[in-house]
């Protein structure tokens, strides 16, 4: 696994073992970010389930402007840390569920929600960001699972793409 563009590409990243971890496919990320691209200059993103870091890293790398890495998991924080050690960007990590995440807020103009796929969270974020003012209004809810996921109150539909098995829902925050 690796960053593929910006200032940090071709950084080596590296990934938990096991079968419960599910990295997003390199070709995934590439398409995702290629879309992404306009909204990331100066963007304060918010990687959720954070795994390796790597979605949020890839944002640093591409212009965003600070980051939080956040999992429920103390082994991929500290994964996603030494991960990000040649990062120049504000980074800050957190060791906490998804819910208290949130309920914090932060304003944030994009948040990536990849889950585990087993997990049906995509309503719930929706829900708790708008309601913890987690992100700015125009900001997006990129989230990834095995299905399309609807935009909840709030929140419209920005894009929708599908890789196989992997399907990215892109939302925009609408209310005010």
């Amino acid at each position: 696994m690796r960053v593929i563009a910006g200032k940090y590409r071709g950084r080596a990243l590296q990934c938990l073992k096991g079968n419960a971890i599910r990295p997003t496919p390199d070709r995934v990320k590439e398409s995702l970010f290629q879309i992404l691209e306009p909204r990331l200059r100066g963007a304060y993103v918010l990687d959720l389930f954070c795994g390796s870091g790597a979605l949020g890293t890839e944002a640093l790398s591409r212009g965003a402007k600070a980051a939080v890495f956040n999992d429920a998991s103390k082994e991929s924080i500290a994964l996603a840390s030494k991960n990000l050690s040649f990062v120049a960007e504000t980074v800050r990590f957190s060791v906490l569920d998804f819910r208290v995440c949130l309920a914090r807020g932060g304003e944030f103009d994009i948040i990536f929600a990849d889950p585990p796929y087993r997990e049906d969270l995509a309503a719930e974020i929706q829900t708790l960001a708008v309601r913890s003012s987690a992100i700015k209004r125009g900001g997006l809810l990129v989230y990834e699972s095995e299905r399309e996921e609807e935009p909840q109150a709030g929140w419209t539909l920005f894009d929708r793409r599908s890789y196989g098995r992997t399907k990215i829902t892109m939302l925009e925050r609408s209310d005010p």
